[in-house]
């Protein structure tokens, strides 16, 4: 139990015995005591100041008395100020929080339950390269799941391939007219690359085309209808749908391609899944709910054959779910594949990480599962994350202007080498071990910055600002977590630190104001994950873990460890060292950062 479940708990207790009234534990707020005033952690006391009508000095001073004379092991002072309560947790309790935690790997990580949770991301479409804006999404997905997992839930990793379609097809028309059997083997190309430089020279095509029937006296909008090259890519979207022989030999022969320069990048970047689900395979999903929710009223059918459901009593508006053809549009198989998966997995979460230009479609998603009376329904959940840029703007793939996912970590790593080698410390590294290094600094670089924001909001990524050793960066949290291992190792003979006594620390008022301040700070740390898990956030815990590493680089540049006044002091500050490095490790771990042993 936490120090603040502690006191919650403690604070419900003490109402009871002085007012004779219970209130929940959840019911009482619990802060951390802001800097300039004296106290550990703050009790909110306006919360109940009318239910126990007191005034809210009397109701602090009555309950501060009686909480620092019941818990004397737990608080040594209180001061109440305009409404708070201040209290001062006691020295042995922080010293016996080091001496139970500072060895224990598993801090932090909740024992698991029978939550299962489903989280859906990547979603690549088979046209492109995965680019700057999928590896927002992969790391917000990856990293979701890992903190998830860590709060006690089973994880189910999937992701959804757009494998099909006319942006395909335009991969597959371009290859076709220009490709000269080109392959990723006969060109030394990666194979998703390959294919998505065919899906921008069908676009280069398609608009000299509309130029030339523009030329002719024609409008714009007749011109894209009747370019050649669009109609074929349109001809060849109803031969794949009939299944015409060589088009889904062409189809599956590309798509391999991709799928294997996939692998090659999703390996690179630390990124898996449980199991994948492939367009071409549910998009036909669905079509018997649509039959239900006729039968239910649900979905109502307009005269030329369409199937819509209204919406505008709900405050969205009317959404078509089968067009006329007989033909399902994409909430259609996003509802069947909710229905596929809740029946594969019963997950009680699905949570699906796509940008924030889809809020509106996961707002129909759920409204329509839970109105089908799908068990889907309750647990759908759109993390929703806003676009990256670059400094230069915006990126567009037709265009080619879209920066490849591999480019990217390429030229990080390339930036990492650079970095490292000006500070010079890396002159007793092995070939091998430098390769791992600048692969560890630079990808971990790249991961911090896109986990840092708030997901919620559109960023803007500087790759060169992204690996500072000294700013907001992953390479400042890896390099604290460096120091700090060196420093551990030095304080070790034979295995064991080089103390006279290893014996528990016991002294009251041994704790200094950064000694005091780390391990508040460390203690903390299931909190943090909790709250990440439950505002699927991660930039929670990378905010956390920065902090951390700021506070300790300040302690050690103010107190000694290995000239430590004393051999209890030095004790403290080994153990507060080894559980601020088990702490930066694990938290970098949530969020696919490695952090290496030296650099």
């Amino acid at each position: 139990m936490s120090v603040a479940q502690q006191i919650k708990k403690v604070t419900a207790k003490a109402i009871t015995s002085l007012y004779n009234i219970e209130l929940p534990q959840e019911s009482i707020l619990i802060n951390a005591t802001k800097p300039e005033f004296e106290g550990d952690y703050t009790i909110v006391l306006f919360a109940f100041v009318k239910q126990l009508k007191k005034n809210p000095e009397q109701l602090g001073n009555e309950l501060g008395e009686y909480l620092v004379k019941e818990n004397s092991e737990l608080f040594t002072s209180f001061n109440v100020i305009k409404g708070f309560l201040n209290l001062t947790v006691s020295n042995n309790y922080w010293l016996h929080f080091l001496s139970t935690n500072y060895n224990n790997i598993n801090f932090g990580i909740k024992e698991k339950t029978n939550a299962k949770v489903m989280v859906e991301y990547s979603s690549p479409n088979t046209n492109k390269p995965l680019h700057l804006g999928h590896l927002r999404n992969n790391f917000l997905g990856w990293s979701i799941a890992e903190i998830l997992k860590a709060n006690g839930n089973a994880i189910v990793k999937t992701c959804v391939v757009n494998d099909r379609g006319i942006h395909i097809c335009k991969s597959m028309i371009a290859w076709k007219l220009f490709g000269n059997n080109e392959t990723p083997e006969t060109t030394h190309t990666k194979g998703d690359h390959l294919v998505g430089g065919f899906y921008v020279k069908f676009n280069d095509a398609y608009k000299k085309e509309i130029e030339e029937i523009i030329n002719t006296g024609k409008t714009k909008e007749q011109a894209e209808k009747e370019a050649p090259i669009m109609l074929a890519a349109q001809q060849m979207l109803v031969d794949w749908e009939a299944g015409k022989p060589d088009v889904i030999e062409l189809w599956k022969q590309m798509n391999n391609w991709v799928y294997k320069g996939f692998d090659e990048t999703y390996k690179k970047i630390g990124s898996n899944f449980d199991k994948i689900y492939y367009e071409s395979n549910t998009y036909l999903l669905g079509k018997n709910l649509v039959k239900q929710g006729l039968d239910k009223n649900v979905f109502y059918k307009k005269d030329d054959g369409s199937v819509w459901i209204d919406l505008t009593k709900d405050g969205l508006d009317e959404k078509v779910v089968q067009r006329k053809d007989g033909t399902s549009v994409y909430i259609t198989q996003d509802i069947g594949l909710a229905e596929q998966r809740q029946k594969e997995y019963n997950a009680q979460q699905s949570i699906y990480v796509v940008g924030d230009e889809q809020n509106y479609h996961f707002k129909v998603l759920k409204l329509i599962c839970k109105k089908l009376g799908l068990p889907s329904a309750d647990g759908i959940y759109h993390l929703s994350y806003g676009m990256v840029e670059l400094p230069t703007g915006k990126m567009k793939s037709r265009e080619g202007t879209v920066v490849d996912a591999d480019d990217l970590v390429a030229e990080m790593i390339n930036i990492a080498k650079h970095k490292t080698e000006e500070l010079g410390k890396v002159k007793d590294f092995a070939e091998d071990e430098l390769t791992e290094l600048y692969n560890t600094i630079g990808l971990g670089a790249l991961k911090f910055f896109l986990l840092r924001v708030d997901p919620k909001k559109k960023m803007i990524f500087n790759p060169e600002e992204s690996i500072d050793f000294h700013g907001f960066t992953g390479p400042f949290i890896q390099y604290t977590h460096a120091r700090i291992k060196s420093i551990l190792r030095k304080a070790m003979v034979n295995g064991q630190w080089s103390i006279e006594n290893n014996s528990p620390l016991t002294i009251q008022h041994s704790l200094l104001p950064l000694e005091k301040q780390l391990a508040v700070q460390l203690e903390i740390f299931p909190a943090i994950i909790e709250e990440a898990a439950t505002e699927h956030d991660p930039s929670k815990l990378a905010i956390y873990i920065f902090n951390i590493a700021q506070t300790f680089n300040s302690f050690y540049s103010q107190h000694s460890i290995s000239n430590a006044e004393n051999e209890e002091k030095k004790l403290l500050r080994l153990q507060l060292a080894t559980l601020t490095a088990q702490i930066l490790k694990a938290g970098m771990s949530l969020l696919g950062i490695n952090v290496p042993e030296r650099m």
